[in-house]
Order: structure tokens, then C-alpha cells, then sequence
């Protein structure tokens, strides 16, 4: 069978429309940067209108997409459903969902506080959901049969790994002695999610990936950055925290024709941290 594997070919969005929950900042935007600079529709969806309008700004001055926003709370049914009202106004197809809304939340073992599990649990869990269900016919309406609508979600690898608290090893998300202990469950059951989504939708022709990223820079790993950052990057092989085009390269081959044939896989994307159980030693300069 002859095939055209150029890259032009296998990675061609500009004809592509895409919806980034989450999308203002951190690992959203950065997704929504890669699709913009490769000519697609983004819509990028959040709580804070103030923050989509920058970046919708700023990812137009880039271009050769464009890049609008939809104000969007996602912490309950109701919120998702909203959205998905919202994104059937603007465009009759989706080829790319992309679920990264999410939140963390840290406290001590013998005190962490019940809406640190049920917020948790309804955004980084429940709207992925909700979302994918109420987006589907959107999806179907893109998708074909060489080059299937495609479902990203964000987990973590947090969601894989656990983590000795005790040791101040929460990957930047809490303090030292404190425990995001509904976080990595939340991410497990993100994980667990896809894959049942990966399963039902693959016959009607939408693929369903989830990515578990690291430590990258984000409001969520700021406070550790900042005050963790050498203990942070002494446990990376690589040398360094996640950038920009680690998370944005794996999101376009994860929207590609080059990626036509995947559904139901996680992919780890943490400089190999979680496969090797690197602990190197906080070096005074760190390559952040």
C-alpha cells in the first residue's frame, strides 16, 4: 500500500478545530499554542476571562491560526454542559478535544478536608465526562474514517506513581509534610476514564489518548518551582523539567494522521523519572 509519509502530510491541521479546556495557561496553553502555530481553530476555554483574553491575544499575534475563548466552570454537570452549548454555537465539527482543566489541592494526612476530594474529583474526573459525552456529536461530525476525531486528556503522573510525603517529594504540588491525597487518585481515575472512553468510542471512530505529564511550569507547580526547584529537577535523568514543545509536540502527533491507529494509550511524559526511579542530588543551578 502506498502511502504519502511526508510531514506535511502526516501532520496537516490547518483545517482542524479544537476545543482546550483549561486552555489560559499552563499545559493548555501550550497545547493551544501548538495548534495555532499550525494553522488550526483553537478555542480555549477557562474560569478567568481576563487570562483567556491575554492569551487569545497573544496566541493571534502568533498565528497562522486563530485562537477564541468561551468562559467556562466545569466544576459540576451543569458547568460542562454549558460549554458543550456553547462550542455547538460556534462550530458544527471538533476534530480535537483536549480535557485539561484540573486543580490540585494539598493538606496534612489526618485533616485533609472533604472538598479537597469532591472538587477535585468533579474537575479533574467528573468533566472529562461530561465533556466527551457532550461533544461527541461534534466529534462524530469530524471524524473519518483514515483520520478519526481525537479525545486528549490530561492526567498526571501523579496518577501512576505514588509519592512518600514525608520526604517532601509531592512533585511541587504541596508543601513538605503535606499530601495531595486526592490528586493522584483523581489522575488514576482520569487515566481509568480514557480507556473506558477509548473502548466505547473507537468503533464510532474517536480515538481517546491521555497523556500523564511530570513537572512542568504551571500555576499548579509554581509554588514548588519556587521554593522546591533544585529538589525538583535532581529527580529528572533528563536534567530538566518538562517545556513548552515536549507537551506541545506530544499533543500533535497525538492529533495526527501520523497517530491515526492509536486509542486507549497513556503516555508518560516525564524525562523517564517514573521508569527509572531517578534520585539524583539538588545541584545549586538548575536547567528549569
Amino acid at each position: 500500500m502506498a502511502d504519502d509519509l511526508s510531514v506535511p502530510k502526516l501532520f496537516e491541521f490547518s483545517q482542524y478545530v479544537v476545543l482546550v479546556t483549561g486552555g489560559a495557561s499552563g499545559l493548555g496553553e501550550m497545547a493551544a499554542q501548538a495548534f495555532v502555530q499550525n494553522g488550526a481553530r483553537v478555542i480555549i476555554a477557562s474560569r478567568k476571562e481576563g487570562e483567556l483574553r491575554k492569551t487569545c491575544e497573544r496566541l493571534n499575534g502568533m498565528g497562522p491560526g486563530k485562537c477564541e475563548y468561551i468562559v467556562a466552570d466545569l466544576k459540576d454537570k451543569a458547568g460542562c454542559v454549558k460549554l458543550c452549548e456553547e462550542v455547538k454555537k460556534r462550530t458544527d465539527r471538533l476534530h480535537i478535544l483536549l480535557n485539561n482543566s484540573g486543580a490540585t489541592w494539598g493538606a496534612d494526612y489526618y485533616s485533609f478536608p472533604e472538598s479537597g476530594w469532591d472538587k477535585l474529583m468533579a474537575l479533574n474526573v467528573k468533566s472529562i465526562f461530561y465533556v466527551t459525552v457532550g461533544l461527541e456529536p461534534l466529534l462524530l461530525a469530524a471524524s473519518t474514517p483514515d483520520n478519526p476525531a481525537r479525545v486528549i486528556n490530561v492526567a498526571s503522573i501523579a496518577g501512576i506513581q505514588t509519592l512518600d510525603v514525608t520526604t517532601g517529594d509531592e512533585g511541587g504540588l504541596a508543601q513538605p509534610g503535606q499530601g495531595t491525597f486526592s490528586y493522584g487518585p483523581s489522575k488514576a481515575a482520569a487515566i481509568h476514564l480514557s480507556k473506558m472512553l477509548a473502548s466505547k468510542l473507537a468503533p464510532r471512530g474517536v480515538c481517546v489518548n491521555v497523556i500523564a505529564p511530570g513537572v512542568f511550569p504551571s500555576k499548579m507547580t509554581s509554588f514548588g518551582l519556587e521554593r522546591f526547584g533544585e529538589r525538583l529537577v535532581s529527580g529528572q535523568p533528563t536534567g530538566r523539567i518538562g517545556r513548552p514543545r515536549d507537551f506541545g509536540g506530544v499533543v500533535l502527533f497525538l492529533s495526527s494522521l501520523a497517530s491515526a491507529h492509536m486509542t486507549g494509550n497513556v503516555i508518560e511524559l516525564d524525562g523517564g523519572a517514573n521508569l527509572t526511579g531517578w534520585k539524583g542530588n539538588a545541584k545549586s543551578e538548575s536547567k528549569i
